[in-house]
């Protein structure tokens, strides 16, 4: 019975997705705690699970896996870290949902793009010939991002980063300071939006908590807070290194920049599983019966290269153009800040190859290796202009 725990020691992602997809398109599996799961890695099962009512996304529903316990978060802060809005089902997601929305805009983020590309014009110029692109340019630039337009004060931001960091360590004790660090945090952050509110996101969303009709609760705001900050920079990381890299590799242009971005999302996008969903009933899917009351976890980087769905899957196209991918998920859950990782990593690979049009790897791509997790991270990645 193949664990999803080998996604996080996988040295080869590729092929251990690959070795997934082979054993058929749903087929049972173990988490990491060793909890019978079952995994879904087809591109037209993904969807179903990911749509289909009969599939919750509402951990209390089920009693066979405790997801607070596995990532280690302690009981007085897991509620904070586990209550993000892709484990609500509606109503309680359409009303959270909603209520996110009022601030979290297009528009708002259509006019952070003058700023972004501000942004990274400033961490572009400066540079040694040799230098981390991850370190220097793919992670700074999201981090200034989501903290000016959540609200977050500059002098913090280290502060929160090592948190941050915390969550994904492999020790317990680390796990559990970090979330405890940014609850904390967040809490007091809060209080002070709400004694001098400003133009920034948290201060919009504390607006909406006050607001006479429906509100957001207290635990709701940091929480959303939190996924907001945390997420927000993390995926987009992945995405402008993971971009970068396959640019540097593969010998490739860039062409048509939002297409790219599509294709990179589908082929190596660092979002690789989706949060786990379990069955209200039996549901017959990919020539199986899985019973009610299952855990079941979608693999979005297998169904992404499901032959069923995509040409040639295993083929690398920036001019991809039928690329209805699930880099950001699928259905009601589709990724809330989609359109900001979008316009970071467009302007970010723009500028970059614009600034620096001889970039090159300054190692050999076999030295580059991949962090541990169920994100699609790299380690580094040292460039030479």
């Amino acid at each position: 019975m193949t664990s999803i725990t080998g996604l996080l020691t996988a040295t080869d992602r590729d092929a251990f997705l690959t070795g997934l997809a082979e054993d058929g398109p749903v087929r049972p599996g173990t988490y990491v705690d060793g909890t019978p799961i079952w995994l879904v890695t087809g591109y037209p099962e993904s969807v179903t699970v990911l749509t289909d009512p009969r599939f919750s996304s509402d951990v209390t529903k089920q009693a066979k896996i405790d997801l607070a316990a596995a990532a280690g978060l302690p009981a007085d802060v897991a509620p904070y870290l586990m209550h993000t809005l892709g484990v609500y089902d509606p109503p309680d997601h359409t009303r959270l949902r909603r209520l996110v929305s009022r601030e979290f805009t297009a528009r708002r983020i259509e006019h952070l793009r003058p700023r972004i590309q501000e942004i990274a014009g400033e961490l572009l110029s400066g540079l040694p010939v040799e230098f981390d692109l991850i370190e220097r340019f793919a992670y700074p630039l999201p981090i200034q991002v989501i903290c000016e337009l959540l609200g977050v004060p500059a002098a913090d931001r280290d502060t929160w980063r090592a948190w941050a960091a915390d969550l994904g360590a492999p020790d317990l004790d680390r796990i559990a300071s970090g979330a405890r660090g940014l609850v904390g945090y967040m809490r007091g952050l809060i209080a002070a939006k709400r004694a001098a509110p400003a133009g920034d996101l948290l201060s919009g969303l504390v607006r909406v908590q006050e607001d006479d009709g429906d509100r957001l609760s207290d635990e709701e705001l940091i929480s959303m807070s939190i996924s907001i900050l945390v997420a927000g920079h993390e995926t987009t990381v992945g995405l402008i290194s993971q971009s970068a890299w396959l640019l540097l590799t593969r010998s490739l242009e860039l062409g048509a920049v939002p297409e790219a971005v599509e294709e990179f999302l589908r082929y190596g996008g660092p979002a690789e599983i989706a949060v786990m969903r379990y069955t209200l009933e039996p549901v017959e899917i990919g020539g199986v019966t899985i019973p009610e009351g299952e855990a079941v976890q979608v693999v979005y980087a297998a169904a992404n290269r499901d032959p069923r769905r995509f040409d040639r899957p295993d083929r690398l196209d920036l001019r991809r153009q039928d690329n209805g991918h699930l880099g950001f998920g699928h259905g009601i859950h589709y990724c809330l800040g989609a359109a900001l990782a979008r316009a970071e990593t467009q302007i970010a690979l723009t500028a970059l190859l614009d600034r620096f049009p001889a970039l090159e790897l300054a190692v050999p791509a076999g030295e580059i290796g991949w962090q541990p997790g169920f994100k699609r991270a790299l380690t580094s990645l040292p460039v030479r202009t």
